[in-house]
């Protein structure tokens, strides 16, 4: 099973750029969202940001998969 997570994008040099999850940062490539902009939340998904979301969806989701998972915020 495969599954994008909602990551706020922290810094963006060029095509790539360092996204951030509860202090958990990772390079994603942003050649699918080359509008992107720092302070944007993307769904990345193996390395890949695949599409700009609001910032109440991305609260959203991740209340969501944290009930799933089980973890307390």
């Amino acid at each position: 099973m495969c599954l994008a997570i909602p990551m706020k994008l922290i810094a963006r040099h060029g095509d790539t750029g360092t996204a951030d999850l509860d202090g958990v940062r990772t390079d994603v490539a942003l050649a699918l969202c080359p509008d992107a902009r720092v302070g944007d939340w993307l769904i990345v998904h193996a390395g890949f940001a695949l599409t700009i979301m609001d910032e109440a969806a991305a609260a959203e989701t991740r209340q969501l998969l944290s009930e799933v998972s089980g973890a307390e915020r």
